[in-house]
C-alpha cells in the first residue's frame, strides 16, 4: 500500500466485492451488473448476492430491479440502513433516498460522504458477493471505493465501437494504478440478434476493435453479450431478462451468455 493512502477496511459481512466498471456511460453497465448478479444468485451453489448502485447522480438500479417508488430503507437501532430486497437480491442506491424526479446536486465532499454511507451505513451481510455498479468516469467516487475497501475483482464493460474502447484504456490504467484486479472485458451489445432469423447484425460495425484493445491492455474478453429487442423492455419493466420466461430464441441466447459469464466469475473469485 502506498504511503498516505487510507487503510482498506472490509465491509462487514461481505465476502467478495466485485466492481462493474465502464469509463464511458451508456454501454449497458447497469444492465450487465443486474443480470450478472441474478445469474450468480441462481448458480447451483446458491450464493447470496447484493448490488450497490454507486452512481449518485444517475442511479439505474431502482428501476431495473423493480424497486422504484418503494418506501425509503428502514434504519435499525445502530443507525444502519436495511437494504431493499427484490428477486432475492439486496439492493442499495441513492435512488432510494431521494424522489425519482429530484436531482442530487452535491459537491465532491458530500458525494464522498454519500458513498461512505452506502458502503458502510448498510446492513449488507451476510453476502457472498457484493456487486458495485460504478458510475462512469475515473473520478473521486471510483478512487474512493478502490482505495477504501478490498476489491476482489473488476469487470470492464464496453460496446464494440472506438469511442467506448478509447475510454476502456483510460479506465484500465486507473484501475491498475490503484491495484485493482481486473478480471476481463465484457463486450456488451456485441451484435443485434434478430428474433425471426437469429442472424447477427453488427450494429457498431463488423470489426475486431475489442479484440485489438483487449490485446493492447492484456486482458481477456470474458463474454460477448448480444442485444435483442427484449433487453431494453426488461430493463424498463423491473424484471431483468435472466428472470423472464417464455423468451424468444434470440433473448434466450442473451441469458445463456450471462449464465456462462456467472460460471466464469464464480470460478475466478473462488
Amino acid at each position: 500500500m502506498s504511503k498516505g493512502l487510507p487503510k482498506k477496511i472490509p465491509i462487514p459481512g461481505v465476502k467478495k466485492v466485485v466492481l462493474v466498471s465502464s469509463t464511458k456511460g451508456g454501454v449497458g453497465k447497469s444492465s450487465t451488473a443486474v443480470n450478472l448478479s441474478l445469474a450468480m444468485s441462481r448458480h447451483a451453489s446458491r450464493p447470496s448476492v447484493g448490488i450497490l448502485d454507486a452512481d449518485v447522480f444517475g442511479p439505474s438500479i431502482p428501476k431495473m430491479m423493480g424497486l422504484e417508488g418503494h418506501d425509503t430503507p428502514r434504519v435499525n437501532n445502530q443507525n444502519l440502513m436495511l437494504p431493499l430486497v427484490n428477486h432475492g437480491i439486496k439492493c442499495m442506491s441513492m435512488g432510494f433516498l431521494v424522489p425519482p424526479d429530484q436531482a442530487v446536486v452535491w459537491r465532491g465532499l458530500m458525494v464522498m460522504q454519500g458513498i461512505e454511507r452506502l458502503l458502510r451505513g448498510v446492513v449488507w451481510g451476510p453476502l457472498d458477493y457484493l456487486f458495485i455498479d460504478m458510475p462512469p468516469g475515473t473520478g473521486d467516487v471510483q478512487l474512493s471505493i478502490c482505495q477504501n475497501i478490498p476489491v476482489d475483482g473488476c469487470i470492464v464493460v464496453t460496446t464494440p465501437n472506438l469511442v467506448s474502447l478509447s475510454d476502456v484504456k483510460r479506465g484500465v490504467t486507473m484501475l491498475r494504478k490503484v491495484n485493482v484486479r481486473i478480471l476481463g472485458i465484457i463486450e456488451n451489445m456485441s451484435y443485434f440478434l434478430c428474433d425471426s432469423c437469429l442472424k447477427q447484425h453488427h450494429i457498431f460495425g463488423d470489426s475486431n476493435y475489442v479484440d485489438r484493445v483487449a490485446k493492447e491492455v492484456e486482458l481477456d474478453i470474458l463474454a460477448r453479450i448480444p442485444y435483442t429487442r427484449d433487453v431494453m423492455q426488461a430493463n424498463d419493466s423491473g424484471v431483468p431478462l435472466v428472470l423472464q420466461e417464455n423468451l424468444s430464441a434470440s433473448s434466450s441466447k442473451v441469458v445463456d451468455s450471462y449464465n456462462e459469464l456467472s460460471n466464469k466469475m464464480i470460478a475466478f473469485l473462488s
